[in-house]
């Protein structure tokens, strides 16, 4: 048990150690630079952390290896359901109809894509598939750790999953303002968009929350409601994380049973409770119980427990575990670019054509 007695004292100290790399990720974060680029802590912390493992690892204290695996486990649970209180069930009833069919669609194909083309097609083993999959399909970072727990999966798969992420995400980040500002705005028929639908666009198909609040802002004199719909949008896919897991989670009991014949009536159905309760969460901020100063203050402090998480999982990701896996990552995740950007314009202009 990582806090009985004697394991108190090392858990602590890991904990702490991982506190302390989590601070200097989230001081690079802040400076001007890094900033500019839409480098959330999270991933400036899963890179510390690798660079840890593959450099430090061994003279750190074995002590200290239940803390940084706590970090990676059970603060990781406890900060998704804290990230409820950054949405609101009247944010995503303000987006109508069409903002949010256009993240469920999004949502659902990118996900069944992705860990479809990820199994089949390039032959990467399933976790790593459905990892990067629902990191491009949710809401990048946030969306991997939310899911690993989910899978059980070892931390360099996840770490695999958030490097594809935060690629292609940033790829996204100066691809989308050039696109709306070169073809999309001066265009004529169905490749024109208005800035509404452009917002719509954005939040349905980038895969940072950051990222996304990044593009309007690059648009040179991009209006309020672009920037109003793409972070709606994209709030709208970051409350699907919870519906998306449980489902994940029947899923993989039905396969587990399906595989396992004669002894399938004893597979066991995982429930994410972490998941519901996250639900709870949105519920409860939907009610603005608390004054918003302190939910931003909650906000900060679930960023933080989010970095910590991300951290102790770079610390878990030695690169020798990588030996295997070539480049069907970089393909699988390409291959989401790809349904993204331009499956994501034709499903929003169909969308917002019919409604």
């Amino acid at each position: 048990m990582a806090f009985s007695p004697e394991n108190r004292k090392g858990t602590l100290s890991g904990i702490l150690f991982v506190a302390i790399f989590a601070a200097g990720a989230t001081y690079i974060a802040g400076l001007g630079p890094v900033k500019a680029l839409g480098l959330s802590p999270l991933v400036i912390g899963i890179v510390m952390g690798i660079f840890y493992a593959n450099t430090l690892h061994n003279q750190t204290p074995v002590e200290w290896h239940s803390g940084i695996t706590f970090s990676g486990k059970k603060i990781l649970r406890f900060a998704i359901v804290v990230y409820g209180f950054r949405i609101t069930f009247q944010e995503i009833m303000a987006v109508g109809m069409d903002g949010f069919l256009v993240s469920l669609i999004m949502l659902s194909s990118t996900l069944i894509f992705g860990s479809w083309i990820g199994t089949k097609i390039f032959k990467m083993e399933k976790d790593t598939s459905i990892l990067t999959a629902a990191g491009g399909a949710v809401c990048g970072a946030a969306a991997v750790l939310a899911t690993e727990p989910v899978l059980k999966a070892e931390e360099y798969k996840t770490a695999v999953a958030v490097s594809m992420v935060v690629l292609f995400g940033t790829i996204s980040m100066f691809l989308y303002p050039v696109l709306y500002t070169t073809i999309i705005e001066h265009a004529s028929g169905f490749l024109h968009m208005t800035a509404r639908e452009f917002g719509i666009y954005v939040g349905g198909t980038i895969h940072e929350v950051a990222q996304v609040v990044a593009v309007p802002a690059s648009v040179p004199g991009s209006p309020k409601e672009m920037a109003d719909a793409a972070v709606i949008v994209k709030m709208t896919r970051v409350i699907m994380i919870a519906p998306m897991l449980i489902i994940l989670g029947l899923y993989l009991a039905w396969d587990a049973r399906r595989a396992g014949g004669e002894h399938s009536g004893k597979t066991k159905l995982v429930i994410p409770w972490f998941a519901v309760y996250f639900i709870l969460v949105a519920g409860f901020n939907s009610f603005h119980f608390i004054p918003e100063n302190i939910v931003h203050v909650i906000n900060e402090i679930d960023t933080f427990l989010l970095t910590m998480a991300m951290t102790a999982l770079g610390m878990g990701t030695i690169f020798a575990k990588f030996k295997g896996l070539g480049l069907a990552p970089v393909y699988t995740a390409l291959s989401m670019f790809v349904w993204l950007v331009v499956g994501g314009f034709i499903i929003t202009k169909v969308i917002v054509e019919i409604l």
